[in-house]
């Protein structure tokens, strides 16, 4: 766990209190799928359930007759970053056949999505026709935890080992300058793409499958993705199951370029 900061993310083992967790958890997340309410969220042709804020926790992470989201992961968390609330949690699900075109999705960005995983840094939401990238939402950090059972092959998490160092280097130079109360107007299209791709030509690409009970942390700035559901892979009815977390910075795009 001492070298988080040199490759950008960490995988937790097992653990029985974040185990239990996941117990109380997964009936929420089960049901939000299904709930017309987060209908929008079911795209490329049935194969994602995207699910954002679909989890119905509080801002402790209590769900259901869970206690507080806590256990190896949250405390690691707290250390390197103190303490946040938590927004309602993303309910990534993926099933068989993925990735199939996303709504909307023109060709450059289906075959992106094939090739590269879909690799991206989270928070840098495209603007406009001309898809344009600003950092809308300065995560703080990314907390993935599974809630169902799958094969190593069913979809993983994908990331860049290192890529934060070089995607972060970037995002310092194209924010240079710039009032600090005004960084989230800064359009980073240009050199987050350049960036992106040296990060693929010199950073290594990880598989990071994982089982309930444990979790994995990613640096903010690390680029990551989602593998293609792989031809024998496994998972239950559920699909590949993971809730996210990514709390925002209290500081905004400030703290989320200056702080480590």
């Amino acid at each position: 766990m001492n070298d988080f900061h040199e490759k950008g993310w960490v995988k937790f083992p097992f653990d029985p209190v974040l185990a239990d967790w996941v117990g109380h958890a997964l009936p929420a997340a089960r049901a939000s799928v299904t709930d017309p309410a987060h209908a929008e969220w079911m795209d490329c042709e049935g194969t994602w359930f995207i699910g954002v804020d679909a989890l119905n926790n509080d801002p402790q992470g209590r769900v259901g007759q869970s206690g507080v989201l806590s256990g190896l992961a949250m405390d690691f968390v707290i250390q390197q970053y103190g303490e946040l609330p938590l927004h309602k949690g993303q309910v990534s699900v993926i099933y068989p056949g993925y990735p199939r075109p996303r709504h909307g999705e023109s060709e450059t960005a289906g075959r992106y999505r094939l090739k590269r995983d879909a690799a991206h840094v989270d928070g840098l939401r495209p603007m406009g026709p001309d898809r344009r990238r600003r950092v809308d939402e300065p995560h703080a950090w990314i907390l993935g935890i599974p809630l169902t059972d799958a094969s190593a092959d069913a979809a993983p998490m994908v990331l860049w080992e290192g890529s934060h160092k070089i995607l972060r280097a970037a995002f310092e130079r194209a924010l240079d300058g710039h009032p600090r109360d005004a960084l989230y107007l800064v359009d980073i299209t240009d050199i987050y793409q350049a960036a992106r791709r040296e990060v693929f030509e010199t950073c290594p690409r990880i598989e990071l499958p994982a089982k309930p009970g444990e979790a994995y942390l990613l640096h903010r700035h690390c680029l990551h993705g989602v593998a293609r559901w792989g031809e024998e892979a496994s998972a239950g009815p559920d699909g590949r199951m993971i809730a996210y977390f990514r709390p925002e910075c209290a500081g905004g795009v400030a703290e989320w370029i200056e702080s480590a």
